[in-house]
């Protein structure tokens, strides 16, 4: 009779959570496979596409961020959305995958549809329209620059294959320089070039937001990375020194503007101008150790910041409002999301041992080795970055809790399965060499 019981039971969960239990078992093969720096590790013969780890291991997390937004939104399951989803994950596939300008440069640009359907069909509030037209405004009119230099290029030098190019060994410096990237620094963005990145998260839902700051915005990343491997970028240009000195100078803006945020996902937001920053300074500065420091920040940051929006949606669905000053006291009524938020607070500070901290490590003796005025400018924003992510914290979880704040609704295993697996990067600690050049 318990047999049947046990039997009845296990087939209610397959049948009711089939979906959780695949993706389970799919992140537990991943786990078994972690060994994958055999597969992107470079031997002599093939030393000259050097561009091959960083895209292969793009399109290896692009599946692991996928699954999780999946995880993470398992009550959506109408066929519009997942076609919509489909769609960009094809877009992306090929994006990370092109080996000619132009065709990166297509499927760059056809990324946006998708996510701008994403926003405007299935966003919360009235503004998502408004943010629509941001994301259009911004990120179109940025890139046409690059589509003339391209056709330029190609009429040029009779193709755009991006080893041919890299064998040609030309050198861009100047205004062309800010013309080519212009379309990358919008995309990732910096400040600035920012405003449409907090709308489009505010106003776009779970998974559209896990999207686009765990994938989305690492196109315009890998699109910086793919100039500087193609083209010589002189570091001393005025044009060079202004984007990286910028960069760094926006982010610290942007962590004074999340001190000043009352809107959760409006903070994680902006934390994400702060992160880009450095993932700018560590590709303009054209050294090894600065490349390194940017693949490993735009990893650890799609990891983060995902988990932060997540448990950002938690908090909502709970009081059904994002205003920090309405929510205290979580860790009294539910300590497991506390930790949690413990967690990734911690993590995003880049406090040890989180692979942030490894990637920062590397990027400080670069900027010293150019200037040490950079140093001052990246510790004020490696402090107020703690600063914000102290206040995150404890607004939400310490104090006493209010009336809005009931333990009525207990939460689902699928959330916190969804949490702990976006851990990923801890496990990245023993494989590090996979950022290596």
């Amino acid at each position: 009779m318990i047999s049947v019981v046990l039997s009845i039971s296990l087939i209610r969960i397959l049948f009711l959570k089939w979906d959780v239990l695949i993706i389970t078992f799919v992140f537990l093969r991943i786990v078994r496979l972690i060994r994958i720096n055999s597969y992107f590790t470079f031997t002599i013969s093939t030393s000259i596409f050097l561009n091959e780890n960083l895209r292969s291991f793009i399109v290896f997390l692009r599946i692991i961020i996928i699954g999780l937004s999946i995880l993470c939104t398992w009550w959506i399951k109408k066929l519009n959305y997942l076609y919509t989803l489909l769609s960009l994950n094809i877009f992306l596939i090929i994006a990370f995958s092109a080996k000619r300008l132009i065709s990166f440069y297509f499927f760059f640009e056809a990324s946006l549809i998708p996510t701008l359907i994403l926003i405007i069909v299935w966003g919360y509030q009235p503004e998502r329209l408004q943010a629509g037209r941001y994301i259009i405004l911004y990120t179109v009119f940025a890139s046409l620059p690059l589509l003339v230099f391209l056709l330029y290029l190609y009429f040029d030098k009779c193709t755009s294959d991006i080893y041919l190019i890299k064998i040609f060994n030309s050198s861009i410096r100047g205004v062309v320089l800010l013309v080519v990237i212009l379309a990358f620094l919008v995309k990732l963005p910096v400040f600035r070039m920012h405003l449409w990145l907090p709308k489009a998260h505010v106003e776009a839902p779970l998974r559209g937001s896990i999207i686009l700051a765990g994938i989305l915005l690492k196109l315009g990343g890998y699109g910086l990375y793919l100039i500087n491997f193609c083209f010589r970028i002189i570091r001393l240009s005025y044009i060079n020194i202004l984007v990286r000195v910028g960069s760094l100078w926006g982010g610290l803006m942007a962590t004074f503007i999340c001190i000043r945020q009352v809107d959760v996902k409006a903070m994680v937001a902006y934390s994400s101008v702060a992160h880009i920053s450095l993932v700018v300074a560590g590709i303009m500065l054209n050294s090894n150790w600065g490349i390194v420091s940017s693949k490993i920040t735009i990893v650890a940051h799609g990891f983060t910041s995902s988990a932060l929006f997540v448990l950002a949606n938690i908090r909502y669905k709970k009081v059904s409002s994002r205003r920090f000053n309405l929510v205290r006291g979580i860790l009294s009524i539910y300590p497991k999301i506390s930790i949690l938020w413990f967690i990734f607070c911690r993590i995003n500070i880049a406090a040890p041992p989180s692979i942030n901290l490894l990637g920062e490590l590397r990027l400080i003796p670069s900027l010293y080795l150019f200037s040490w005025r950079l140093i001052i400018i990246i510790g004020l924003l490696m402090f107020f970055r703690a600063r914000y992510n102290i206040l995150l914290y404890t607004i939400s979880n310490h104090g006493a809790s209010n009336n809005l704040v009931t333990p009525r609704v207990s939460y689902l295993s699928s959330d916190f399965l969804g949490l702990w697996l976006h851990l990923f990067p801890f496990w990245m600690l023993f494989k590090i060499s996979l950022f290596f050049i």
